[in-house]
């Protein structure tokens, strides 16, 4: 199996570093966290500002998210279900769909809980 670079990314949306992230987050207001957890796993802890929205979940263009041109920040527990639901908004027609993976290595702090 070829070894996958962080840097690439299947057509349609970009892949971003956890610092990455963490600095959009912290510079600019018009973007959305979308965690693409369960809401059990959500609960649990989250990114302060973060909308839950589930992987399972993302079957046709959500209400949530409205406006198509819109910064995305997508993340989930590992990541693996974070590039499928950016996959999944990017074939959708969301043009500003980033992922920057799981936080299980979430090295920021402010994981808010419910």
């Amino acid at each position: 199996m070829k070894d996958f670079k962080w840097e690439e990314a299947p057509q349609g949306y970009d892949r971003i570093t956890q610092r990455e992230a963490r600095d959009i987050m912290d510079r600019e207001e018009n973007i959305v966290i979308l965690d693409v957890r369960t809401r059990e796993e959500y609960d649990t802890g989250h990114i302060a500002g973060a909308v839950c929205l589930p992987n399972e979940e993302i079957l046709e263009e959500p209400g949530e998210l409205p406006d198509k041109g819109q910064k995305i920040l997508v993340y989930c527990r590992s990541g693996i279900r974070s590039r499928q639901a950016a996959q999944k908004l990017a074939d959708m027609g969301y043009r500003a769909v980033l992922e920057f993976g799981g936080i299980l290595n979430w090295e920021f702090g402010g994981l808010e809980r419910e």
